[in-house]
């Protein structure tokens, strides 16, 4: 019999872990639960004997896979995976997939109400704008991107997206109008939504001379990583342009310094929010159950994000 963790410090709803557990029971795993851990010696301990793991923001490096000789699969329950060591999964024969999609609806809605909130002066009275007939730019034309773009249609705005690995005509069919580059992206757009990535490649690549391009007023909506920001480069777009705004569902190592520079022009959630909804809760736990039970019975490894 196989053995399933679900290690989360962040736990699931128990809607969602009755779920995961029934998926389970149904193929004849055992399932164990580890929620809330207070140190890394639990996750050790309990993973010295799983086949798969469940996961959400927990990290998962080499350390945690030499203590689990049996162990096959991870499965991050979201969209992003770099709490997740790839090269060491790699090494270790241990495939690692996301879930992505389950949380685009959570994760889209978290950046237009931003958008709204920080357009309405953070609900404090006074007199705000709307956001029809703004223009709204989409860096990176997946699942959430895609949902953001339906969603800020239906608000009137103008939507532009960047996507190198996805096809113009399929944005276009969406009513959403494609560019060739990222800086025609931020030079077009007064709003833009960021849904890259942290790779090597992405991380400090949004930085002071993207920014300053983008027309005003002007605001940078972050549901994605903050790595992929040049703190730096920010500081100094905020010093000098009045009319620019940054909003992030993942505060900035210097989010206390801006904050008190900034008053009104910066606003951070208080954790990262996304995929916080019980519908995104329940619908990537239920996936990830899914996915790992057609990995050991089937080989399927559509959401495989190492090789």
């Amino acid at each position: 019999m196989k053995k399933i963790l679900i290690a989360t410090d962040k736990p699931f709803a128990p809607v969602a872990v009755k779920g995961i557990r029934d998926i389970f029971s149904e193929g004849g795993y055992e399932l164990a639960l580890l929620e809330k851990y207070t140190s890394r010696e639990q996750l050790l301990d309990a993973v010295k004997d799983v086949h798969a793991i469940i996961i959400r923001s927990d990290i998962i490096d080499a350390e945690i896979m030499d203590a689990a000789p049996a162990l096959a699969i991870v499965v991050r329950a979201g969209a992003g995976y770099d709490n997740v060591d790839l090269p060491a999964a790699t090494a270790h024969n241990v495939v690692v997939m996301n879930t992505p999609g389950q949380n685009a609806n959570a994760v889209a809605e978290l950046a237009l109400g931003m958008m709204v909130y920080h357009a309405r002066n953070l609900y404090n009275g006074s007199s705000g704008t709307e956001l029809l007939g703004k223009s709204l730019g989409i860096h990176a034309y997946g699942a959430v991107g895609r949902r953001v773009g339906q969603i800020a249609r239906g608000f009137g705005m103008e939507v532009y997206a960047f996507d190198p690995f996805i096809p113009g005509q399929k944005m276009e069919d969406d009513g959403v109008k494609p560019v060739r580059s990222r800086e025609e992206l931020y030079r077009n757009c007064q709003y833009i939504s960021l849904h890259i990535p942290a790779t090597d490649k992405t991380k400090r690549s949004i930085g002071q001379e993207l920014l300053n391009s983008m027309p005003g007023p002007a605001v940078l909506v972050n549901t994605a990583r903050k790595e992929v920001i040049d703190e730096e480069g920010l500081k100094q777009v905020m010093a000098a342009r009045k009319d620019f705004a940054y909003l992030s569902d993942i505060a900035p190592d210097c989010a206390a310094e801006l904050s008190e520079a900034y008053p009104g022009r910066v606003w951070f959630t208080p954790k990262k929010m996304g995929a916080q909804t019980a519908e995104a809760n329940i619908n990537a736990g239920l996936a990830a159950a899914r996915q790992i039970r057609a990995f050991f019975e089937e080989g399927d490894r559509t959401f495989q994000v190492n090789r």
